[in-house]
């Protein structure tokens, strides 16, 4: 459930993106040599504006809704773990287990000392 909501999460932001950068901003005619002026008889006469105007609130409300879905999911997850995290008791018999370094404490593990020549 929680990766769906995720996949939608991320659909819908790149939707956002695409819309915000669709609309033509106040006083921007240069957006009509890159096809937005023929879009306005698509959309009816008066144009994209309201329409992109609309849908893009709509997307923003969605995404605001599937963002507290997801922040739902991960504060319930936080209180009770499901896995990963070890009970106390197993990270205690985990440091009674003997390392390597325990066994050999008569073993010289120092490196040799380089000699100093005296030239």
């Amino acid at each position: 459930m929680q990766v769906a909501i995720l996949m939608t999460h991320v659909a819908i932001a790149i939707a956002l993106v695409v819309l915000i950068l669709l609309q033509q901003g106040k006083g921007a005619e240069a957006g009509a040599a890159f096809g937005g002026g023929a879009s306005q008889t698509v959309f009816g006469s008066q144009g994209s504006g309201s329409f992109l105007a609309k849908f893009t609130g709509l997307l923003a409300a969605a995404f605001f809704a599937t963002s507290l879905t997801l922040a739902w999911f991960a504060s319930q997850a936080g209180e009770a773990p499901e896995a990963g995290i070890p009970d106390a008791e197993l990270i205690e018999q985990q440091n009674a287990v003997p390392t390597l370094d325990d066994g050999g404490r008569d073993v010289d593990n120092t490196a040799p000392a380089l000699e100093e020549s005296g030239d």
